[in-house]
């Protein structure tokens, strides 16, 4: 769990307005949103001095920055064909010989372009099972 303070709490730090043990105001100073509740603790501050502080609501519980989900980035073409090459060479040397000619126009492509244009045959070849890895490493599904 991450502490943080609330509005309340950094009033109570500026004006002294509620009396609060040293422990509980070195706790109050310490917790920021950012450190964890053990690193809190290790200052000296006891598990009820931190009950306290959320029973006088000065602390609340923040969200991590983990739950909330970062908005991947865009890949470029040329992360897409590296994501995307060696799939298409495995489902290409799957096929056996009837897949030679597509294992060398998958071979032959040397940009992300190149390999969409084959992946239409490949898709063919393998079926949209098969397929589908290759698909979103393509970005096309």
């Amino acid at each position: 769990m991450i502490p943080a303070k609330t509005a309340a709490a950094h009033q109570v730090l500026k004006d002294r307005s509620m009396a609060l043990t040293p422990r509980q105001r070195t706790a109050l100073i310490l917790i920021d949103g950012k450190r964890g509740l053990p690193e809190v603790l290790q200052s000296g501050a006891t598990p009820d001095d931190i009950e306290r502080l959320f029973e006088l609501q000065l602390v609340t519980n923040a969200v991590p920055a983990a739950t909330v989900s970062p908005q991947r980035p865009a890949l470029g073409a040329q992360d897409r064909y590296a994501a995307a090459y060696p799939i298409a060479a495995r489902l290409t040397a799957s096929l056996g010989l009837r897949g030679a000619p597509l294992n060398i126009a998958v071979e032959a492509a040397t940009c992300y372009e190149e390999l969409v244009a084959v992946s239409a045959r490949i898709r063919d070849a393998v079926g949209a099972d098969r397929f589908a890895p290759l698909a979103t490493a393509l970005g096309e599904g």
